[in-house]
This record gives C-alpha cells, sequence and structure tokens, in this order.
C-alpha cells in the first residue's frame, strides 16, 4: 500500500504560473511521480522553453494565457479541453506582487494582485469544474491546490498590501471552496510558501543567506520541499486534507519567537 501512496502514474495535472519559480518546482515533482503536466504562462516563450526543459521528467505541454482575467480563463479551459477530457489535478499559482508606500499605493496596482491571485483562482477552478468532477470518486477525489503565502498568515515588513491581503484571502476561499466542492469529490487544499528562490521572493532568491538567519530552519526552502509537499497533497497521501492550508516556510508563521521586552 505504501509502495504507491506519492505516484501519480495516469493522473493529468495543470500548474499556473508553470514556467518558473513554485510552480516549475512543483511542476516536475508532479512530472517524476507520473503524471502528465500542462503549464501555463503569460509569456509564451518562457512556457514552451520551461514545458521543453521538463520534457526530461516526463510529458509536459505548454499552454500559454494569461489568466488574470475571467476571459482568459475561459480561454485557457478551452485549450485545456482540447487536448483533454478529464482533469485530476489543478495547481492555482499564477500570482503578482505589488509594492508601495501606503500614501502612494495605486487602484492599478491593488487590482493587478487581487485579480490575479484571487478572482482568476476562483474563475479558474468554476471553468474547470466539470472536468473535475467527470473522474473524482470518494476513493479518488480530484485536487485543486491553492498556493497562497506565509504572508496571509502574519504580516511581512514591506508595503504590500495588497499581497498580504490577496494571500489571506486565498487561505480563507480555500476552506470555502473545499466545503462547497467535497461535495463532488474534489479535494481542495493550499500551500502557503515562505522563503523560495524565485522572481516573486527577490529577498531569498538574491540573500539566501541573509535571510536565512531570521527563519527557524536556518535555510530558505529548497525545490525538493516545495514538490514534495506539493504531490503528497495531489498523491492518494493527501486524500484526507480538505480545505487546510500547509504552511511550507521552515517554521517562520508558526515557530517564530516574538521579541521579549527589556
Amino acid at each position: 500500500m505504501m509502495k504507491d501512496l506519492f505516484s501519480l502514474e495516469g493522473r493529468v495535472a495543470l500548474v499556473t504560473g508553470g514556467s518558473r519559480g513554485i510552480g516549475k518546482m512543483i511542476a516536475r515533482g508532479f512530472l517524476e511521480q507520473g503524471a502528465k503536466v500542462y503549464i501555463t504562462a503569460r509569456k509564451a516563450p518562457a512556457c514552451d522553453q520551461t514545458a521543453e526543459e521538463l520534457l526530461a521528467y516526463g510529458t509536459c505541454v505548454s499552454l500559454p494565457h494569461d489568466v488574470s482575467t475571467v476571459d482568459g480563463c475561459k480561454a485557457l479551459t478551452a485549450d485545456f479541453l482540447s487536448h483533454e477530457n478529464t482533469l485530476d489535478i489543478l495547481v492555482n499559482n499564477a500570482g503578482a506582487a505589488w509594492g508601495e508606500p501606503f500614501a502612494d499605493y495605486s487602484e492599478s496596482g491593488w487590482d493587478k494582485v487581487m485579480d490575479l491571485n484571487v478572482k482568476s483562482l476562483f474563475f479558474l477552478t468554476q471553468a474547470l469544474h466539470d472536468a473535475l468532477k467527470k473522474t473524482s470518486t470518494a476513493d479518488k477525489p480530484g485536487k485543486v491546490i491553492n498556493i497562497a503565502s506565509v504572508d496571509g498568515i502574519r504580516i511581512n515588513p514591506w508595503e504590500t498590501y495588497s499581497y498580504q491581503a490577496s494571500k489571506a484571502a486565498v487561505i480563507h476561499l480555500t476552506r470555502r471552496m473545499a466545503a462547497r466542492l467535497i461535495d463532488d469529490n474534489i479535494c481542495v487544499s493550499g500551500i502557503a510558501p515562505g522563503a523560495f528562490a524565485s522572481e516573486m521572493n527577490k529577498a531569498a532568491k538574491d540573500h539566501a543567506e541573509g535571510v536565512s538567519k531570521i527563519v527557524p530552519a536556518k535555510r530558505i526552502g529548497r525545490d525538493t520541499d516545495m514538490a514534495g509537499t506539493a504531490v503528497f497533497l495531489a498523491s492518494r497521501a493527501g486524500d484526507y486534507v480538505v480545505g487546510d492550508t500547509l504552511a511550507v516556510d521552515g517554521g517562520v508563521a508558526y515557530s517564530s519567537i516574538g521579541q521579549t521586552w527589556g
């Protein structure tokens, strides 16, 4: 029983924002466990290049789309359904950040982040709902994995107001979606990454040694930390995880000891 617990053989996955960073880590992990993986990203050349690179680990298909709008979500869904009739695993990873001082924080920056990080996550899942539930059963549920952030659990020092609010919203939205979609034998869960080297987290990318000093585990996240968590949730091993968001952050959110007086 344990031998195949983490296998994704025969499953089809779609990872948004899959051309780099956390999305790419997850896509590779799925491929190495036997899944067929579709990745999507806004920039077609980057998406195509990553898919080509990931072919070394399994079948990876590039579907470049901009999912920042509802129409974009529908276009991606139509494109995906031209290749597959069903979907086993959806990873809502595409995201954006925006930082400005409080007094200058712009509506455009606010809307860009909220639309992609929260609104599109919901409407892409809605668009793919039929494909997800087609083959989902109590014994083999479909999976939706929403990528939140440790910044949705605790605040950071930067003035990234809409980003931090959006990731807190993702965590709560994950719970609400899970309550509905479990009726269709679809398990919705989330991951809240901490410091992983990526274009989104340039502090971890460019200053890993300094960032590591404030992480209880004394290091930034590795690709395998993210891939392993996603594989757990996507596979039979995670079939009983419904609505929870796992902090994968080396202890920052839940194991950091606050400062003392004096």
